[in-house]
C-alpha cells in the first residue's frame, strides 16, 4: 500500500525553519512547554545560546542547594514532557492511528538494553542510559525524518543546539555533562555500547512496524528495507532475524 504523502505543512520541516532562526527558536521553546500565560516561564531558557554553558551542579540531592536544584530538575522534566506527546513522524506519515510517541520508542529500547544477555566488553547500564537520551533533543526539534529533507549534518547541528539548551535548563553540572556525553557517544557511534543501542533503535522500529502491520492490516515494507544489512552486532542481527522470520510467517499465512 502506498504511503500517504505528508501534508504541506510538515514539508519542509516546520521546526527546521524555526531552528535556523535563533529568535524563532527562543519563541518555539517557550511555546512547546506546557505552561499557560499565568505559569512561571523557564528562567534559564535561552535558546539563542549556541554553546552548552555549565553553570552549577544539577545533582538534585545536593543538600546545600535543594530548592535551586529541584527547580532545575522539574524545569528539565517539564521540557521533556513533549517526548511523551510527540508522535513518531514515520508512523504519522503512514496514517497509523494512535502511533507511538518518541518516549514510547526510547522506553522499549531501554527495556532491550535491560533484558539483553551479558556481552563481552558491554556495559548494560550505559546502554540503558544511551537509549534513554539518544532522542532527547527531539523534545525541542521534534522528530526530523528523511522525508523532511533536512541534511544529516544540519539535523545533527540542530539537535546539538537543542541538547545544549536542555542542559542549560537542567542547570549544567555533572548530570548535564553526562547527558551530553551519552548523546554524543551515540551520535558518533563511538563505543560498543553505542553500536548495540544503534541496533536496538532499528530493531525497535521494525518490531513496531510488524506490530502495526498486524494491528492495522498494513504492509510497511520500507521500514524493513531501510534497515536491511545495517545491523552491527550479533544481538542486533539475531533479534532482527527473529522479527523478520515472524513477519514472513505471518505474510505466508495471509497468502494461503
Amino acid at each position: 500500500m502506498a504511503a500517504p504523502k505528508p501534508s504541506s505543512s510538515s514539508s519542509p520541516h516546520t521546526l527546521y525553519r524555526y531552528l535556523t532562526n535563533p529568535q524563532r527558536l527562543h519563541r518555539l521553546c517557550l511555546l512547546k512547554l506546557p505552561f499557560n500565560s499565568h505559569d512561571r516561564k523557564l528562567r534559564s531558557v535561552r535558546c539563542q545560546t549556541p554553546e552548552f554553558e555549565p553553570k552549577r551542579s544539577a545533582v538534585c540531592s545536593d543538600v546545600t542547594e535543594t530548592t535551586s536544584s529541584s527547580s532545575f530538575c522539574i524545569d528539565f522534566l517539564t521540557l521533556c514532557h513533549s517526548l511523551k506527546t510527540t508522535k513518531r513522524k514515520g508512523w504519522v506519515n503512514h496514517g497509523i492511528k494512535g502511533p507511538e510517541s518518541i518516549a514510547d520508542h526510547m522506553y522499549r529500547m531501554a527495556l532491550m538494553a535491560l533484558i539483553v544477555g551479558d556481552l563481552p566488553g558491554i556495559n548494560r547500564e550505559r546502554c540503558i542510559k544511551i537509549a534513554i537520551v539518544h532522542d532527547i533533543a527531539e523534545a525541542i526539534v521534534g522528530d526530523i525524518t528523511p522525508s523532511d529533507g533536512v541534511p544529516k549534518v544540519e539535523k545533527t547541528r540542530l539537535e546539538q543546539a537543542a541538547l545544549n539548551e536542555m542542559c542549560n535548563v537542567l542547570g549544567g553540572g555533572m548530570r548535564a555533562e553526562e547527558i551530553q556525553e551519552l548523546w554524543r557517544e551515540y551520535e558518533d557511534n563511538a563505543s560498543l555500547e553505542a553500536n548495540l543501542v544503534k541496533d536496538f533503535d532499528k530493531v525497535e522500529m521494525i518490531l513496531q512496524a510488524l506490530e502495526y502491520e498486524t494491528e492495522h492490516g498494513r504492509v510497511l515494507d520500507e521500514f524493513f528495507l531501510s534497515t536491511a544489512g545495517k545491523f552491527q552486532t550479533e544481538v542486533g542481527k539475531s533479534w532482527a532475524a527473529e522479527i523478520i522470520a515472524r513477519r514472513n510467517s505471518r505474510l505466508a499465512k495471509k497468502l494461503n
